[in-house]
Formats: C-alpha cells, sequence, structure tokens
C-alpha cells in the first residue's frame, strides 16, 4: 500500500474551531476517493492528512482538486533509524533521475526534539549518502533540480521527492450556500470556483435564453461538480424570458430600453435572491469584474444590488479579462466558454454605463405602474 501526505494551510490558523474544518476536510477526501472509484482509507495524524491505498498515481491528480489540500506527497515511512533513512533517501533519488547532471537537497524537519540529530545533522548525513550513491551535486538553493523532504516524528519518518499542488482554500461545506448565476461564458463559472475555493456549497442557477448557451451550462456545471467533492452540485435553470420579457416589454413602453442590460441583470438577481432564500443559500454570486461591460461600472453595480434581501458576492471584481480567462484555463472550464456563442436578445444599441440612484427609484416606481401601451394590448387579447 502507498501512502500519500496531504498538507493544509489557512485551516492551522483556525484555533478551537479546527477540528471542524479538519473532520470537514477528511470528509470531502474520503468523497473524492470514492467518486473516483480509488479504494483507500483516510487518517488525520496531528497537523496532517494521510490517505493509504494502492493506486497512489490514480489518487493524486484527482487530490489535486480537493479544496483545503495546499499540497500533497507520496511517501516513503522509515522507522527512526539513520541507516535506514538513508536507504530510503537513496530510493527516492534514484526513482527522480538525481545523478550527476542533476542536483538535489535534503530538507529535514524534526517534528520531534528527542530524535538525536538537529536537522542540519539530518541534512548532512543522508546527503552524503546520496551523493555517494548517485554521484549528484549538492544545491541547498531553492534552484536544486530535486527537493528531498524529511519529516521525523515521534514514532516513524516520512520522506518525499515531489510535491503537488492543492487549490488552497477551505474545505467545501465550512462556509455557507451560495446561488451563482452561471452562463455559458468565462467569468460566471470562474466566479462560482472562486466561491467553492473560500468552502461555499454552490448552487448553480441559469436563465436560458438559446439552447446553445444552456448546453454549455450544463457542460461547466460537469467541471464544476469535479471540484466540488464533499457537495453533489444540481443546477436549477429557468427561462430568461419568463422572468425578464414583462419588464423588458415595460421598459419598451417607457421607451427606456437603455435601461435593458441593467434592469435584466436586477430582475436576475432579484429572481435568484428568491431562489437561494428557498434552499437556505446566504448569498448570490455573480461573474462581474469592474468596469468590463457597459453593465460593470460602479454606478451599475450599486444599481444592481439596490435593495436586494441578500448580499450580492462578487469575486471577480478586481481581475481583469487575462487574469480571469487564466484562472478559467487553470479549472478547466475555458475551452468550454469559447465555444459557440448566442447573443443575448435584448441587448439595446445605446446601453446605460453610470446610472444614478434617483433614475432607478424613479424608474422603478414607473415600471410598478401599469401603462397605457400595456393596458390597450391586454384590451385586444
Amino acid at each position: 500500500m502507498g501512502l500519500i501526505l496531504l498538507r493544509y494551510g489557512e485551516l492551522a490558523l483556525k484555533g478551537q474551531n479546527r477540528p471542524v474544518f479538519t473532520r470537514r476536510l477528511r470528509h470531502n477526501v474520503r468523497a473524492c476517493l470514492r467518486e473516483n472509484e480509488i479504494p483507500g482509507q483516510v487518517d488525520v495524524v496531528g497537523s496532517r492528512l494521510f490517505v493509504t491505498t494502492d493506486e497512489v498515481e490514480r489518487a493524486i491528480p484527482a487530490l489535486q482538486r480537493v479544496f483545503g489540500v495546499v499540497s500533497l506527497s507520496p511517501v516513503l515511512e522509515a522507522p527512526r533509524d539513520m541507516n535506514t533513512m538513508a536507504a530510503q533517501a537513496v530510493r527516492i533519488a534514484r526513482a527522480a533521475g538525481v545523478g550527476s547532471g542533476r542536483s538535489f537537497r535534503i530538507q529535514a524537519r524534526r517534528g520531534d526534539k528527542s530524535f538525536p540529530l538537529t536537522s542540519p545533522e539530518i541534512d548532512r548525513e543522508l546527503g552524503a549518502a546520496v551523493v555517494d550513491a548517485t554521484g549528484a551535486p549538492v544545491d541547498l538553493s531553492d534552484a536544486a533540480d530535486v527537493t528531498i523532504g524529511v519529516e521525523v516524528s515521534g514514532n516513524r519518518v516520512l520522506l518525499y521527492g515531489q510535491v503537488y499542488p492543492g487549490p488552497g482554500g477551505l474545505p467545501i461545506g465550512t462556509a455557507g450556500r451560495v446561488v451563482a448565476l452561471t452562463s455559458g461564458g468565462i467569468d460566471s463559472p470562474v466566479a462560482a470556483w472562486m466561491l467553492m475555493k473560500r468552502g461555499c456549497t454552490i448552487i448553480p442557477l441559469h436563465f436560458r435564453h438559446n439552447d446553445v448557451e444552456m448546453a454549455k451550462f450544463l457542460d461547466l456545471c460537469r467541471v464544476l461538480a469535479s471540484w466540488s467533492y464533499g457537495w453533489k452540485i444540481r443546477p436549477i435553470v429557468m427561462e430568461q424570458v419568463a422572468v425578464f420579457d414583462p419588464v423588458y416589454r415595460r421598459l419598451q413602453d417607457l421607451h427606456e430600453e437603455r435601461w435593458t442590460c441593467l434592469m435584466c441583470k436586477r430582475t436576475l438577481v432579484t429572481r435568484a435572491t428568491a431562489v437561494a432564500e428557498q434552499h437556505h443559500a446566504l448569498a448570490v454570486v455573480t461573474g462581474e469584474s469592474l468596469g468590463q461591460v457597459a453593465s460593470q461600472t460602479l454606478e451599475n453595480l450599486a444599481a444592481i444590488s439596490y435593495g436586494q434581501r441578500l448580499p450580492v458576492l462578487r469575486p471577480l471584481i478586481g481581475l481583469d479579462k487575462v487574469e480571469i480567462m487564466g484562472l478559467a484555463r487553470r479549472i478547466g472550464t475555458y475551452d468550454i466558454s469559447i465555444r459557440e456563442a448566442r447573443a443575448c436578445e435584448y441587448v439595446p444599441r445605446h446601453p446605460l454605463t453610470r446610472a444614478g440612484l434617483p433614475g432607478l427609484q424613479k424608474l422603478l416606481s414607473e415600471l410598478e405602474e401599469p401603462s397605457t401601451e400595456a393596458a390597450a394590448r391586454e384590451a385586444l387579447l
């Protein structure tokens, strides 16, 4: 059986609440193994999690998608004996290709101070053994080709030669539930992912306006689900026409089509708030970034949020498009988002870019009043 060491970061700062977070992380790691049909056992030992499995190579890429895991390493165990430790260090060095043209360093961490050698002494003795066995040069800087880590605990020693990055953040399920407005574009799935990284469970909500974007949305949800160990993602779909068309017709009656984009987003956020309340979620998440498009000026964002019953979270607010695209590539949503797109049919020729609060309040009061034209249409029907 192989052993994988999982490291967490900010969870260590949680004080008396840390057991709550580590239990959730353990639960999510188990869910990861189960959903990928990888047999294994998950144990918490001190400030570390360990996965014991005979399918280490298959487990590593899956575990790299568990939020709360900062990094992970396949490790070899050794008793607290320098000769055995040296043999394992040589084994790791050879497996990593350490040799005359490939440098290495040893980095020991003596967690148990009763061990007779200090960390620098462990470094020197194990380093000498690797040099004797491989003839490799020693490089004590970060430029070393291979770093062999050594962790000395009270009852065993762990050695590793590879460190794989994890997503970090907090375990999913530790920060509450949110409804994530999700289109078929680049930004909104990244925003949902960022809330997942902060420990939120997400409910993706899509307002369908054509089949092309709907198909992209469902594919994006499948990618997000591959990061959502510990929480099953259940997408919700509503028809955009049913939600927004009455508002749009009223805007036409008032000859205020320039408000269309802003009022559309506001209407969808309002409906998302109702969905959130129904599902006991605490906030609505959007993919808006300040100044990226006409509806995302600071004035318009304030107008969208005005009077909403729940917080509207915008995790991309300070990122530019290049940064968002980089995140989309990293999490696996980019190629789906850039597929064939169908534009929204409601986009006006001259959208409003800077809505003022007095103008918004006036328009909202007018939208609540029945128009003469609307009454005439009803009479004809």
